[in-house]
């Protein structure tokens, strides 16, 4: 029990931090702009320590649930372009996202297996038979938010090697999207800016996405059925 009061005091600290720091007030696009020639600045002085400090800070907002992951994964397109961006952000909310797993299941499972067990049990016995493939429908059909995600999981028996590898895989496609969402809005230098061909098409990726996504999930259920 002390572990977990422990625990639980660094976590709120953490998250106080963020606020009287003010650090939420970063996470936004008009932030983005403001900073962006500034932080490439630094990034071509040091490219692996600009990188490796936005991938850590990324964890950490992941890790505690706070809001502003999207606005990191379009910032990460846009300061460090597509395919770093893709690689520091399908790591870092892989990682974070699997923090908060770990959070939820040393705090709350036991307890809540052991509160609800008989309720449990065919959740139970539906985590280890599919367990992987819900979690990938989740993953890639956002119908619930991120962050509810990781901390539902936690609650459950699936293993957390399961839990990471089908995580990253399962918001691959998302992650593409926003970071290349994100190299299109860091382009940006005026209104005429806004109309450009390649902020259009993301934007339209965007709003396709979930309905591609859906039609890939219900392919891959055809699939399981028939073999």
């Amino acid at each position: 029990m002390n572990k977990k009061i422990l625990l639980i005091a660094v976590l709120l600290a953490l998250v106080l931090a963020f606020f009287l720091f003010d650090l939420h007030h970063w996470l936004s696009l008009e932030k983005l702009k403001t900073w962006q020639e500034e932080f490439e600045q630094w990034r071509r002085a040091s490219p692996i320590l600009v990188g490796l400090l936005f991938m850590l800070f990324y964890i950490l907002v992941v890790g505690l649930s706070l809001p502003g992951a999207a606005i990191m994964t379009l910032a990460a397109g846009a300061l460090f372009g597509l395919w770093w961006g893709i690689l520091i952000v399908s790591f870092a909310s892989s990682i974070g996202a699997t923090l908060a797993f770990l959070v939820s299941r040393f705090l709350l499972r036991d307890w809540v297996q052991s509160r609800f067990a008989r309720r449990l049990r065919t959740v139970n016995s539906g985590m280890e038979r599919d367990g992987a493939f819900y979690l990938f429908a989740l993953r890639l059909v956002p119908v619930f938010p991120f962050f509810l995600i990781n901390i539902l999981m936690g609650l459950t028996r699936i293993k957390t090697w399961t839990f990471y590898w089908v995580s990253q895989l399962g918001m691959l496609p998302a992650t593409v999207v926003y970071v290349n969402a994100g190299t299109q809005l860091g382009k940006v230098k005026s209104v005429g800016g806004i109309l450009s061909p390649g902020l259009l098409l993301s934007f339209v990726l965007l709003g396709l996405f979930p309905l591609l996504a859906k039609w890939v999930l219900s392919w891959i259920k055809r699939y399981r059925a028939s073999h």
